[in-house]
């Protein structure tokens, strides 16, 4: 695990962009099967995740169209929240950074590392814009 005081200004990044950042296995499956859609960034300590994830899902919330709700949850830091999201994730294998985008409770989009890492932040913005337009 890794020390809070490490991981608090990662989390800042998304939630000072309205990312409610979540803890509990609960809260997480109450947040994806809500109404609308939800955006689920597996957050994390790693390069790419510094270098593009997150600035590419704030981007991302640049457009006219953009998810009902945004969440996110750290890996390497609260266990239980992140599985229960990955459980949500499947068929796709555990990545960290990740995202998903999900509609009433079903997976419609997903951007695993290998989409992330090596990629600039600009084109996961875009990535993610064409998802909002086609979901939400």
């Amino acid at each position: 695990m890794y020390p809070q005081d490490m991981v608090l200004p990662m989390q800042a990044e998304l939630t000072t962009a309205g990312f409610q950042d979540l803890h509990t296995a609960e809260e997480v499956a109450n947040a994806i099967k809500a109404e609308g859609t939800t955006l689920v960034v597996v957050n994390s300590v790693c390069g790419c995740a510094a270098r593009n994830a997150r600035p590419g899902a704030k981007m991302s919330l640049d457009g006219a169209k953009k998810p009902d709700h945004l969440i996110t949850v750290f890996a390497g830091v609260d266990k239980d929240a992140v599985d229960a999201a990955r459980e949500q994730m499947f068929p796709f294998p555990p990545s960290s950074p990740s995202m998903a985008l999900f509609k009433n409770g079903e997976l419609v989009h997903m951007l695993e590392r290998h989409h992330i890492e090596g990629r600039p932040a600009e084109m996961i913005a875009e990535n993610l814009q064409d998802a909002y337009n086609d979901h939400c």
